[in-house]
């Protein structure tokens, strides 16, 4: 039985799926961890994504019953931007500095002033922080000079997989323009953002090709063969970066708006046109087919309801149970900045709680707690509107924490809007086997995606009079507008 393997590398974990080559239907998953990493220096050994990936695909077979000869495609999404480093023997020069390590804010503050801000978004469709990979090489550059001497090729962390399986150094649109140096209104690298850096090196040649989403980037090579137990003519995919696979696993449409609750918050749409936000706050990136997945990423989201589970001494659950149960209209209210922030840009920023009052219970702690990282997300969608990005369609959460009542509860309170769940568990790593089809069989992955839309569920409505009360409290209690996370107030406060 002809069957295809989706795998979702992200920061915490590996996870794989097994589908039917024609149905889609799921057979099997598997999963394995990553090695633990925390801003503001979050870093991993790629081979540690390698060995997860071994452990996550073995157990995915198992779990499914399929034969080593009956796996016909694999592609990989995983998590975005990061630096993989390269010497001319295809080495790892140093640990990969992920999305979520902010050591080259100065950096991107200097290349900021370099390009322009409004130049750098026409340019690229963003305005990237210290996530993108453009300033992970200034920082290396700068940093660590002798490893930067030996660095031949760039790739990101799904590039690095891809290639890995493939011996191909390929990317897709998607991850490419993740990095601050390409146009996915233009299709193409921009190496005089690069130059900024290094005028001397030859940024084409240190660059992966960037590869139609629907084909193949090669078969599988004899030493991954070996390693993963798959067959000589196993197809491996382009990939993409774990978000825009995650819109193809949900089978979303222009209009409909995610809300992904996970080691970091987004929330995106998909629009068949570049979107250029000069306000800097939405990344115009494009999505895994020929289109865009605008969006708007936090810094902060599980992270802070397990910082606060942990504060509060209960489990996830019982931190829901907590929020669901706040008694007063009132109550505090939380800026969740724990590690910084990225949207907006305030990679020094702290966490502020503020409203506490001797009727402070822990209930209204933990209801704080989900709406901080909530309201980040609010706020982006308003961003997303303002750019001229319609998402009056579906709203459907995902990522770990949609699992939680709290985050989906308090997500329709605070957005009016009855919120649904698909039945996607791991979104990203369906979204990955959408592609692994569509080069198995020939068809374009839009089509796949539609074939495979999985079904919606509503999960929560919203509680009569539970935004204007909760809004009402944000805008007295912290001074500034819970709508509104871009507005002078606590939010402003960085160390």
């Amino acid at each position: 039985m002809p069957v295809v393997a989706g795998v979702d590398s992200s920061t915490q974990s590996c996870k794989v799926e097994i589908r039917d080559l024609y149905d889609g239907k799921l057979l099997g998953s598997g999963s394995a961890p990553h090695p633990p990493a925390f801003p503001p220096s979050s870093e991993q050994d790629p081979a540690a994504w390698w060995t997860a990936l071994k452990a996550a695909l073995a157990a995915a077979r198992t779990d499914a019953g399929v034969s080593t000869g009956d796996i016909a495609a694999i592609a990989v999404d995983a998590q975005c931007h990061g630096l993989v480093a390269l010497d001319a023997a295809d080495q790892v020069v140093r640990p990969a500095k992920l999305w979520n390590d902010t050591t080259s804010a100065p950096q991107l503050e200097r290349l900021k002033r370099l390009i322009g801000a409004p130049e750098w978004i026409r340019a690229v469709g963003s305005l990237p922080t210290a996530a993108f990979t453009l300033s992970k090489i200034a920082w290396l550059a700068e940093n660590e000079p002798a490893n930067y001497q030996k660095l031949r090729r760039v790739l990101l962390p799904h590039d690095w997989l891809t290639w890995k399986l493939s011996g191909t150094y390929a990317t897709d649109r998607s991850e490419a323009s993740g990095t601050g140096y390409y146009s996915a209104a233009q299709s193409r690298y921009l190496p005089e953002l690069l130059a900024h850096i290094d005028a001397e090196r030859d940024w084409a040649d240190a660059l992966p090709e960037v590869r139609d989403a629907s084909t193949a980037v090669g078969t599988v090579t004899d030493a991954a063969r070996a390693e993963l137990d798959l067959p000589a003519r196993t197809l491996v995919g382009p990939g993409g970066g774990d978000q825009h696979a995650a819109a193809l696993g949900l089978g979303i449409v222009p209009g409909d708006v995610v809300y992904t609750f996970g080691t970091s918050g987004v929330v995106f749409t998909t629009s068949e046109t570049p979107v250029f936000d000069l306000d800097g706050m939405v990344d115009g990136v494009a999505d895994m087919t020929d289109g865009y997945l605008p969006l708007v990423s936090t810094l902060n989201a599980t992270r802070v309801t397990d910082t606060f589970a942990r504060i509060l001494g209960v489990d996830h659950q019982g931190l829901a149970e907590l929020a669901l149960t706040a008694f007063s209209t009132a109550g505090p209210v939380l800026v969740a900045y724990l590690d910084g922030e990225r949207k907006p840009n305030r990679p020094g920023a702290q966490g502020v709680l503020a409203g506490l009052t001797s009727a402070t219970s822990r209930e209204d702690i933990a209801r704080a707690a989900f709406e901080g990282v909530i309201l980040g997300l609010v706020s982006g969608e308003r961003h997303l509107n303002a750019a001229g990005v319609a998402t009056g369609g579906r709203l459907i959460a995902t990522g770990g924490g949609a699992r939680s009542a709290a985050y989906t509860q308090l997500l329709a309170d605070l957005t009016g809007r009855e919120v649904l769940v698909a039945d996607a568990p791991e979104a990203s790593a369906r979204g990955a086997s959408v592609q692994a089809a569509a080069i198995a069989s020939g068809r374009a992955v839009r089509d796949v995606l539609r074939e495979w839309a999985p079904v919606t569920r509503p999960v929560a409505a919203p509680r009569p009079g539970s935004r204007s009360a909760r809004e009402a409290a944000y805008t007295v209690l912290a001074g500034w507008d819970a709508l509104d996370t871009d507005s002078a107030g606590p939010v402003g406060r960085t160390t």
